[in-house]
């Protein structure tokens, strides 16, 4: 190293260290330090002057393709010509938007390297690969023209792609999209298939799903010799060890979440403590994450007391193997259902009935409890561990705008991802057969399930928002979602299948915080959750006539027809019916969507600080705090801290009362077809009765799911970085 290079280094440190809630432009100078370093390290490592900052575009691309760093692909989707014209559209001085924690994060994670972790590819370069890559298919006649709106979007920090996009695009190896939900067939077969997809979509960097449902419990008969059954416990700690010996690009172990209905019979047999530290530890998977499905009649019990306030709802759980067996209820096509396959709808309670038939069944067996007893169970691990997640299965499936594959009544998803924001159809992977070809190889025959796919991109709110850019940001933004379909590579072939099949995509946002402080909202507000109503159906409006655009040049999904999107349903439901609202609606019913979901609210953590604002849907609950991580810590300030703003951010740290969050999240999730990453925080002093009014007014006031819930008490959890976006 250099003496200049030392003297920079301790700038850039002392410039970190001035940091504070008085000083907060420090970030910037020493962004400005940590850019000049990046300029002199590409330029040496490719061999041109630093003082160029941006040199041969070509030349990146070639040398990087030659190494194998780079796909081929872009060489020979754009010729030479090209690949120098787009060059020219670099903008060196958007490197200036970035503060310090940003602009490291993406040199640190996703920048091109050589093998010998050179620096190669500079955060403008990084941009423009990505729009490459992502418009490598577009027509020829106008590829140009998107590549550049792509770079415009991308490069101003109006928004950002998910992290695999971020990290792969371009590049020779991982995947493109965020994560994946599976689920599981009650067979030996299905849950070692399921354990193999979770092995090799790890390994590509996706975060994982699971669904254990329908799953038999401990004690149910294998092939009618009764009491055989193990249960899903020792399956899951399977499911554990894969996590942990299959990791995601070399870089952090595997990240999987496990959802269990709360009237499976195991949910009070070891599901509920599975990440707690006390116990039978061989009963345990600390390295995965639990979800619970939960149905509004087990909300409703909750609520039943006697003359004197005690709770006394009941509570039952089955076996779905045994359900199936005794009650003996069919679909069309003959398939047996347990209770896991039906849902209430607004008029009609198909599931309350079934589960009623099944109480009131002589033959089948059941564990029943105080269904307060089993909320104190979820909440103690909630308070300890963060999880379990709550998924709202009846407002999920009444709320499906493709609900018509399956049926009214008949649900058609059973849980959510790994961060709680997707909600899409699933269904288990079957093998049918196995059998030897002409050649002598073993074929197996799978008949493929639902595998779900989500592909993420997040707008930049206070950027966005305040440049008044959404009308052009959200066509450009949903074509790069829509293409990373047809673009990416999965190694599950069900999942593949899906992507295409259903071309779901989950557009989002982050910086809610952020925007709220530079329109001077306070988070307590009427006026926050009003403002969340009013910003979240325009986001809407501009997503579903882009995507109605797409499906007039390209084709609407395969499954359009008599989908809520095509009936008017999903419209109607919402109360949209304005005339724009009302033209849309024609629209979409004469040409279709492009895609069968659309939005998707994601976590956001490392991705919106590279966009320079708050996470996700958060409140941010420090005008200043440390940020730290495996390699870094340093001092962070809120975003756009200023004497106008502070009183905004300052006055977070006092949210006590999270039902203003609640409220502000159910307006925002009107207007998202699938589902919000959304946190509840709460003091490690909070008394049952409190933290149990929070899931009931979050149900209440129709959320589909809730994510974690942050105690002072927990150590830090980590965020998923496979749905940052």
């Amino acid at each position: 190293m250099t003496l200049g290079a030392v003297e920079r280094d301790r700038k850039i440190q002392d410039a970190l260290d001035r940091v504070s809630m008085d000083e907060p432009h420090w970030t910037f100078e020493a962004a400005g330090l940590y850019l000049e370093k990046l300029y002199e390290q590409a330029a040496q490592t490719r061999g041109y002057s630093a003082a160029n900052k941006y040199d041969d575009f070509y030349g990146l691309i070639y040398g990087l393709s030659r190494l194998g760093i780079y796909s081929k692909d872009l060489l020979e989707a754009y010729s030479e010509e090209e690949i120098r014209l787009l060059g020219k559209e670099i903008a060196p001085e958007r490197d200036e938007l970035f503060n310090y924690i940003g602009l490291f994060l993406l040199a640190d994670r996703y920048l091109a390297k050589d093998y010998d972790g050179r620096v190669w590819e500079l955060p403008q370069e990084r941009f423009l690969v990505i729009a490459m890559t992502l418009m490598q298919k577009e027509p020829k006649v106008r590829r140009l023209e998107l590549v550049k709106e792509a770079y415009w979007a991308m490069s101003n920090l109006y928004m950002t792609v998910a992290t695999p996009t971020l990290s792969n695009a371009g590049k020779s190896f991982g995947q493109m999209s965020s994560c994946f939900i599976d689920t599981v067939a009650d067979s030996l077969d299905g849950i070692y298939q399921n354990n193999w997809d979770v092995a090799r979509l790890s390994k590509d960097g996706g975060g994982l799903g699971v669904y254990y449902g329908k799953v038999r419990a401990l004690g149910s008969d294998i092939r009618k010799f009764k009491g055989n059954s193990s249960g899903v416990i020792p399956w899951i700690r399977l499911l554990n060890d894969t996590a942990v010996s299959v990791d995601q690009l070399g870089q952090r172990q595997g990240a999987v979440a496990v959802y269990l209905d709360v009237f499976h019979k195991d949910i009070m047999n070891g599901f509920l403590d599975l990440k707690t530290n006390n116990g039978d530890e061989r009963r345990k998977a600390h390295d995965i994450f639990t979800g619970v499905s939960i149905p509004d009649l087990f909300m409703q019990k909750l609520q039943e007391t006697d003359e004197n306030g005690r709770s006394v709802g009941e509570w039952h759980t089955f076996c779905p193997h045994e359900v199936k067996q005794v009650m003996g209820w069919k679909d069309d096509q003959g398939n047996l259902l347990g209770l896991e396959d039906f849902y209430d709808e607004t008029d009609h309670k198909y599931f309350t009935e079934k589960y009623e038939e099944a109480v009131n069944h002589p033959l089948l067996a059941r564990r029943s409890f105080r269904a307060m007893d089993v909320m104190a169970r979820i909440m103690v691990s909630q308070l300890e561990t963060g999880t379990p997640y709550m998924f709202y299965r009846d407002e999920v499936n009444r709320q499906n705008p493709n609900k018509h594959l399956r049926g009214i009544g008949k649900t058609s998803i059973y849980c959510s991802n790994l961060c709680s924001e997707i909600a899409q159809n699933m269904s288990p992977t079957e093998i049918i057969k196995e059998y030897k070809d002409e050649e002598g190889n073993l074929v197996t025959v799978k008949k493929p399930g639902d595998f779900v796919v989500c592909n993420l991109s997040s707008i930049n709110l206070p950027r966005a928002v305040q440049a008044d850019v959404l009308s052009r940001l959200i066509p450009i933004q949903l074509r790069m979602l829509d293409n990373v379909i047809d673009l990416n590579t999965i190694s599950v072939g069900q999942a593949e299948v899906t992507n295409q099949k259903y071309r779901a995509v989950g557009l989002g946002t982050f910086g809610w915080h952020h925007l709220l402080a530079l329109r001077s909202i306070h988070w307590e507000t009427q006026e926050a959750v009003e403002y969340a109503d009013t910003l979240y159906e325009e986001i809407a409006w501009y997503t579903i006539r882009a995507s109605a655009g797409l499906a007039e040049e390209k084709g609407a999904f395969s499954e359009f027809q008599d989908s809520e999107w095509h009936t008017g349903s999903f419209f109607e439901r919402r109360g949209y019916n304005s005339e724009r609202w009302d033209a849309l609606r024609r629209k979409v019913a004469a040409s279709g969507v492009r895609n069968g979901w659309m939005m998707a609210v994601a976590p956001n953590s490392s991705t919106a600080k590279i966009g320079g604002s708050t996470d996700g849907i958060d409140p941010l609950y420090a005008v200043e705090y440390a940020e730290e991580k495996k390699n870094f810590r340093f001092n962070v300030t809120a975003p756009d801290l200023n004497h106008r703003t502070y009183d905004y951010y300052r006055r977070a740290r006092h949210v006590l009362d999270q039902k203003w969050s609640i409220r502000q999240n159910a307006a925002r999730q009107r207007h998202i077809d699938q589902s919000i990453s959304f946190n509840l925080y709460v003091p490690h002093t909070i008394r049952a009765k409190e933290l149990l009014e929070l899931h009931l007014e979050a149900w209440n006031c129709g959320l589909k799911t809730s994510y974690y819930v942050r105690s002072t008490s927990q150590e830090e959890i980590e965020a998923c970085e496979a749905c940052e976006s």
